[in-house]
């Protein structure tokens, strides 16, 4: 197989891995960036959710544009919308300005995130196309685990503003490898005749409703808000979106291909799978910043033991799928059981848990993950029929995969609001109904000091706020075990068996 075009396909490997370092570094380093921009909490919540919405509408137009403009030319313009915009934001004059330049950084993000799985599908022989899925792995496993440590590299070490100046070498590295590596085809303006207007219309608004629903709705108090119209929005914009696109002759998601049982696996158990792996990143993450008080710096060895054992798994999954007698739907069994383990083994944290007490369970993690991810890529891809469908599959998974993103934030934050004011009830319910002092640390208060009414009833305030983060944090890594057993579910009555591309693809 030539060398050039798998040089191509690295070029948009770094790209795409810059595009969700641009969000998920950013979003761990938030609070260091929001102080240094002055920006308060309440604003700064429109940072993920803008971004948000910019990357679902570019992971479901990014396909279609790269057929339109040539694979090589739109994947340029990606990487240079990702570098500009990104360079820009700590310079914005106020926030209006950063806001608008974030949108359109989740945009280009959208873009090129995409372009990784419709180059690997179309370069990638049958023989090599699971080590190629691999590597488009790494961006559902790899990426949301190195992100605290980067960000704690630039916010703890060196500077906040390399959260944003890290884009220009990774931008400049993936346009000299798109540039050569990637072939120039023609392009297909007689498509734009026939561009889905309709379509992305409908996408921008229902993305924008849904994303802002999840990320600000716990602030909002839900549907108690005036915002509930939101909601009302997402409900009317989705099922118009599906009517549209399964008519439309060119459309931005092929639904038809969802008609394939291994296809709509793929697409149903991606959104899943990002949903139960933030009990490896974001959920232990908040459990030692808010109890432990714990910065990137401190925490980031937590999911860095993920990250690091990507490079491991990954290939030796493809390896173990690269063989007839492997079942596919088998070893994403006995991934989820890692994976499942993992979570509830957490359940059982207290107060005193530091990141020693994670590992164990991270390792879990970091094992089972691949044995999710992996053969579900394969399973699902197995089932493109052609080149010309490569770009309606990638739109499809990933604006899928996208949309799971804020989803799973604002689940997060149900299960906070749920359970961490019944855990509140509860705690002062019996504090009411005994004394309070067995409660309050042990040294304290100080030997020959009386405390005063004041001090003990912060005191105990604080117990009961940090008992109750607790049990929350508990309940959460139970709730998104839940979501492997329906992911389990769905292994075992959806898919179908079939065979790795060199096997399934050879000829006869």
């Amino acid at each position: 197989m030539a060398i050039k075009p798998l040089i191509g396909l690295l070029g948009v490997l770094v790209a795409a891995l810059n595009a969700q370092f641009n969000e998920l570094v950013m979003a761990t380093a938030l609070v260091d960036v929001r102080g240094a921009l002055g920006i308060s909490r309440d604003p700064g919540l429109w940072i993920g959710s803008l971004y948000a919405s910019g990357a679902v509408l570019g992971m479901a137009l990014g396909p279609w544009l790269a057929v339109t403009f040539t694979l090589r030319r739109f994947m340029l313009f990606a990487i240079a919308l990702v570098c500009g915009t990104t360079f820009l934001i700590p310079f914005s004059p106020d926030l209006s300005v950063m806001l608008g330049l974030r949108l359109f950084q989740g945009l280009g993000g959208g873009f090129t995130i995409p372009l990784l799985m419709t180059t690997a599908l179309r370069v990638l022989a049958p023989p090599i196309r699971l080590y190629g899925l691999a590597v488009y792995a790494l961006t559902a496993t790899f990426s949301p685990a190195i992100s605290t440590s980067i960000a704690a590299l630039w916010t703890d070490i060196v500077d906040w503003r390399f959260v944003f100046f890290e884009a220009l070498p990774l931008s400049a590295l993936a346009a000299v490898l798109v540039w050569y590596g990637i072939p120039m085809d023609p392009p297909r303006y007689e498509r734009l005749r026939r561009f889905d207007w309709s379509g992305t219309l409908l996408l921008a608004v229902g993305a924008g409703a849904l994303t802002t629903l999840m990320y600000h709705g716990d602030h909002k108090d839900w549907f108690n808000s005036q915002e509930v119209w939101i909601l009302v929005l997402c409900l009317l914009t989705f099922p118009l979106l599906a009517l549209n696109e399964w008519f439309h002759p060119l459309p931005l998601l092929k639904l038809q291909m969802l008609k394939r049982r291994n296809f709509a696996y793929g697409v149903l158990g991606l959104f899943l799978f990002v949903v139960l792996s933030l009990s490896a990143s974001l959920v232990p993450q908040t459990f030692l910043a808010e109890i432990q008080s714990y910065r990137a710096l401190q925490g980031h060895r937590v999911t860095l033991l993920i990250a690091l054992g990507q490079f491991l798994m990954l290939p030796a999954v493809a390896f173990l799928l690269d063989h007839r007698w492997a079942d596919a739907r088998l070893v994403t069994l006995c991934g989820l059981a890692f994976i499942g383990t993992a979570c509830l083994g957490n359940t059982a944290l207290d107060a005193s848990w530091n990141r020693e007490q994670f590992y164990l369970w991270q390792a879990l993690q970091a094992v089972g993950q691949p044995m999710v991810v992996m053969p579900l890529l394969m399973m699902a891809t197995n089932t493109v029929q052609g080149p010309d469908e490569g770009p309606f599959a990638s739109a499809l998974v990933n604006t899928a995969r996208s949309l799971a993103a804020p989803v799973g934030i604002g689940i997060l934050h149900l299960i906070d609001r749920w359970r961490g004011a019944l855990h509140s009830e509860r705690l002062v319910d019996q504090v009411g109904q005994t004394r309070f002092q067995p409660m309050l640390a042990p040294h304290w208060p100080p030997a020959g000091r009386i405390p005063t009414a004041s001090e003990q009833a912060r005191r105990l305030a604080h117990a009961v706020e940090m008992q109750a983060s607790v049990l929350t944090a508990a309940d959460t890594f139970l709730i998104l075990s839940a979501f492997g057993v329906a992911l389990a579910l769905l292994v075992v009555f959806l898919p179908v068996r079939t065979y790795p591309p060199r096997i399934l693809f050879a000829r006869d």
